[in-house]
């Protein structure tokens, strides 16, 4: 590879790291090209195509060059995440990031009831996305406001699930694998199955295996590593 590939548009498919943002991940691999091709201009184009949270790990794509105008079609195509949600207790922020609260009692809850209930949010449905997150309300992020104790109100929005399966249940831990759209908060699905089921949920792990075409077999975890070379 070279610098003048690399500013025609070149796409890389990273496995980000737990606890890692988006941009973190980006300015690391950033960083890592301007070291190995210093002739770079300073103004190099460099994005990712979908924000990953710091408590997932998976696909991230990252565009460089004139590829970076492909973002918002990579940014559109559906999404795919295996998924670990544990049910009986909730957290505010829907995910590892607040402790547990509001435990319940769910030695009632059947194999048979989950499976049931997670077949009811196949298709269009209507979704809250977290209060712990990046969407912006009254111009600040929401997550933000929630930290400083400010109470948000999120508006629903339609989304789509195209498909709940590999469905594993380990209780009081669920997993299974999910296909969905752009814009889908996997938090808010969890916690919205805790809700169905009666008992709450949150989730514990996530993973984004795909994004359109792309896979997350095809991606590197070694980007991190002082020893990774973008020209092999």
């Amino acid at each position: 590879m070279t610098s003048e590939e690399l500013q025609s548009g070149h796409i890389f498919l990273l496995d980000k790291p737990l606890d890692w943002t988006s941009f973190q991940a980006v300015n690391k691999l950033k960083y890592k090209l301007k070291r190995e091709f210093p002739e770079l201009p300073k103004k190099f184009k460099i994005g990712h195509a979908g924000t990953l949270d710091p408590r997932a790990t998976g696909l991230l794509i990252v565009c460089t060059g004139k590829f970076t105008k492909r973002i918002p079609e990579i940014q559109d195509a559906p999404k795919e995440y295996w998924t670990e949600v544990k049910i009986g207790v909730q957290t505010e922020s829907y995910d590892t990031e607040k402790p547990e609260i509001l435990q319940t009692d769910f030695s009632h809850i059947t194999e048979e009831q989950i499976h049931e209930t997670l077949q009811k949010f196949i298709g269009e449905i209507d979704q809250k996305p977290p209060v712990f997150s990046a969407l912006k309300v009254d111009g600040k992020r929401a997550y933000d406001l929630a930290r400083a104790g400010t109470e948000v109100e999120m508006k629903s929005r339609k989304t789509t699930i195209h498909y709940l399966n590999q469905i594993e249940i380990n209780l009081p831990f669920v997993s299974f694998t999910v296909g969905c759209s752009k814009g889908t908060y996997i938090r808010s699905l969890a916690h919205d199955i805790g809700q169905e089921l009666g008992v709450g949920a949150y989730l514990t792990q996530l993973r984004r295996t795909k994004i359109g075409d792309y896979s997350v077999e095809n991606a590197t975890a070694d980007f991190i590593n002082n020893d990774f070379k973008i020209s092999e």
